[in-house]
């Protein structure tokens, strides 16, 4: 007979170095094989309104280098019609990256691990020039 499970929290926290991609499948997958839930959701969620969370290619580099080409020409830092420039040149740009990606995805959890597909990784998004600590929360939930 299965069982709810209760909800698990925790957050983990990431050093970055600046704009770029951070894999955090890993931590992720701890908190999930640590809980109790066998078969349910994993909630992963960014507190930050400066960097994003996607899911991506994990296998080729140059998925991200594409990805990030791509956001440089849609969202361009320093641009004179941005009002909100009060931390710098990518701050605005920043705010609007994260609005055009996500600050949550959901990862079906079976058998106490991460669903993602073969080449699938969780990646933090990071979207100012400047080292930060970002907080992620992962909340797991299921059965038992």
């Amino acid at each position: 007979m299965e069982r709810s499970a209760p909800k698990v929290k925790r957050p983990i926290f990431v050093k970055t170095s600046g704009r770029g991609f951070y894999d955090i499948t890993s931590s992720v997958a701890q908190v999930v094989s640590g809980s109790e839930v066998q078969d349910g959701l994993a909630n992963v969620y960014i507190a930050h309104t400066s960097a994003s969370l996607i899911i991506s290619e994990n296998a080729d580099p140059d998925v991200r280098v594409d990805l990030e080409a791509f956001m440089s020409r849609l969202v361009t830092d320093g641009a004179s019609y941005y009002k909100h420039t009060a931390e710098g040149r990518d701050d605005m740009a920043a705010h609007i990256r994260s609005c055009l990606t996500n600050v949550s995805v959901g990862i079906p959890v079976r058998d106490r691990r991460l669903a993602l597909g073969t080449w699938q990784s969780v990646f933090l998004w990071e979207h100012r020039y400047h080292a930060h600590q970002r907080q992620v929360f992962v909340t797991v939930v299921g059965s038992v």
